[in-house]
């Protein structure tokens, strides 16, 4: 393998559900009731898309979707994501990658502004980063990870991809890479240190 490409959300930070189920807690929701739209209501998913693509902007989806959920809209995307935090065994791992002559590349479906990147950060960990609503496509779409390939000079069967959402890893699948379904830190190191032949010694190991 000589490519390690991942998500963002979920994946480099922890469980993008969990800082859902935050928000619906605070709001005084049914825990999953963010999840639930996007899984059951075709308009509430339809929303996403549009944001994800960049047809929509953070405070357009916030005003359309806010109402799905009875809560006021300002801020909502960030209130979403408030309770997201960096994944530091998954941010070491692509460190580690990159610096043994792995091709690293981020495909984030963004969240328009409401989603901020460290694009320092970004620009240090990753050898080419789509977002999106930058390049008009989404993922599971095929072309966002042909995208990716291409700019980092891979074939996609010499690409690992990690995401969080079992419908992105079928996508990635569908052009040819390999994909790991991340729940944690814990079962997919071990995947990739099989996958890429590397060790992801761990602070104290």
């Amino acid at each position: 393998m000589r490519a390690l490409i991942v998500d963002f959300g979920g994946v480099l930070t922890t469980n993008v559900f969990d800082s859902f189920r935050d928000f619906a807690k605070a709001e005084g929701l049914e825990p999953d009731v963010v999840r639930e739209l996007f899984r059951s209501n075709p308009e509430a998913l339809g929303l996403l898309r549009e944001l994800e693509k960049g047809e929509l902007t953070s405070e357009g989806f916030s005003e359309r979707f806010a109402p799905y959920l009875g809560v006021e809209s300002a801020n909502l995307v960030e209130r979403l994501f408030a309770g997201m935090r960096p994944d530091e065994p998954m941010l070491r791992a692509v460190r580690t990658a990159q610096a043994n002559g792995i091709k690293t590349g981020l495909i984030s479906n963004s969240w328009g502004a409401g989603l901020s990147y460290d694009q320092q950060q970004l620009a240090a960990l990753f050898d080419d980063v789509i977002i999106s609503g930058e390049v008009g496509l989404h993922k599971p779409e095929p072309a966002i990870y042909r995208l990716s390939c291409e700019r980092l000079g891979v074939e996609p069967a010499d690409c690992v991809f990690v995401d969080d959402l079992r419908e992105n890893c079928a996508g990635a699948e569908a052009v040819g890479m390999t994909a790991v379904l991340h729940r944690g830190a814990a079962g997919t190191l071990p995947r990739l240190e099989e996958l890429l032949g590397l060790s992801f010694e761990q602070p104290g190991d």
